[in-house]
């Protein structure tokens, strides 16, 4: 008897149809061993399920899809990490090949050719995408000048967290998020919590569905009360059989 080796796939959107429908489409296939639902929680589950590639939305809850990935790949270079979006911006795409994606695939592709992608990934050194990848503009591609820590905070606040739930997210004091977030202010020389939030967006650490309105609490949008239920609901690893 054959013993053929499936390789393990780890699977993350915020969304949970769209998570359980990429997990029974792929399991015929490859060995999902896991699905999530929020940044934090997928670089949790790639250090203790190890999977060969990871396939991750973008905008992803407390921490985005592309620092979750770039701490994937910084702790283990041989994974591999495949981005699905909705947002067809080149400057996105850019970003994500800059901190070592194979791919980015839009959520509108076929099955057959996501499964193509997959493979492609997993079988190749080289990245999958043709070589002519989008150039991001200069703004862009300057590095954001925080630390992970600093980066955390920012998002969770431009998601419109108050300063405790954030420490409840980070297991950080009240009182030394306030720290990160004056000195974010200080460093990034922004004035303001829209100033905070807006640059969240430009800076794609944070991803807003639909038409944004900037309050104090962070942005406001058509879809932002599934996404805040989501947020708060936080998720679990779900490992597969």
């Amino acid at each position: 008897m054959h013993n053929t080796y499936q390789p393990r796939i780890l699977i993350a959107d915020d969304h949970m149809l769209v998570a359980e429908a990429l997990k029974r489409m792929l399991i015929h296939e490859f060995n999902v061993v896991g699905v999530v639902m929020n940044g934090r929680d997928l670089v949790e589950a790639a250090t203790s399920l190890k999977p060969d590639l990871v396939l991750t939305d973008i905008a992803m809850p407390k921490l985005n899809g592309l620092d979750a990935g770039q701490r994937i790949k910084e702790a283990s270079p041989n994974t591999r990490i495949i981005y699905l979006t909705m947002n067809g911006d080149p400057e996105i795409a850019a970003e994500a090949f800059a901190r070592g994606a194979s791919a980015v695939v839009a959520k509108t592709s076929v099955y057959s050719e996501l499964v193509q992608t997959i493979r492609t990934a997993l079988n190749e050194n080289a990245d999958v995408m043709p070589a002519s990848k989008p150039v991001p503009a200069k703004d862009a591609s300057e590095p954001v000048p925080l630390t992970n820590r600093q980066r955390d905070v920012l998002q969770l606040l431009a998601e419109g967290l108050l300063m405790k739930e954030v420490a409840s997210v980070l297991n950080l004091t009240t009182r030394t998020v306030a720290f990160h977030k004056y000195r974010i202010m200080q460093i990034l020389g922004l004035q303001s919590d829209a100033d905070l939030v807006q640059f969240a967006i430009r800076k794609h650490l944070l991803f807003v569905e639909g038409p944004v309105t900037v309050h104090s609490r962070g942005p406001r949008s058509h879809s932002q009360g599934a996404y805040r239920e989501r947020l708060n609901s936080g998720s679990q690893v779900r490992p597969e059989a």
